[in-house]
C-alpha cells in the first residue's frame, strides 16, 4: 500500500486512484500482490488451524470468483484507460496472478525531444 501512496501518488481505493502506474516493489513480480497474498494467507490459516470445510472453502471460491471479474472487467480497463501503453507493456510482462520468480524490470524510456 506504501508504493501507492508515495510512487503511485494515490491509493488502491477506487475514489482516490494512483496518478502514477506503480510497477515496484511486489509488483514487479506479480500484477496483484494484495490479492495473491490476502488470499495465500487465509488459505494458510485455514489449513494451520484445520477450519477448511467444504462450506469455506465454496464460499472462499465465490469470494475468489467475484474478485477475479471486478479486476477482469473493472480494474484492468480503468488501468489501460489511465496509463494506455504503460500499462499495456506491464501486463505482457507480469502475470496478474502467479508471481515470476525473477522481478521485471521496466524498460527506460526514450529522453523527450
Amino acid at each position: 500500500m506504501w508504493d501507492f501512496g508515495w510512487t503511485g501518488r494515490g491509493t488502491p481505493a477506487p475514489i482516490a486512484p494512483p496518478r502514477n502506474l506503480v510497477v515496484i516493489g511486489l509488483y514487479r513480480y506479480v500484477r496483484n500482490p494484495m490479492y495473491v497474498g490476502f488470499f495465500t494467507g487465509w488459505a494458510g490459516l485455514w489449513l494451520l488451524f484445520g477450519r477448511a470445510n467444504l462450506y469455506r472453502l465454496v464460499s472462499a471460491g465465490l469470494v475468489i470468483g467475484c474478485v477475479l471479474l471486478f479486476v477482469r472487467y473493472y480494474e484492468e480497463p480503468a488501468l489501460r484507460a489511465a496509463f494506455g501503453e504503460d500499462y499495456t507493456v506491464y501486463r505482457r510482462n507480469v502475470r496478474a496472478w502467479i508471481p515470476r520468480l525473477r522481478a521485471w524490470q521496466q524498460p527506460a524510456r526514450a529522453p523527450s525531444p
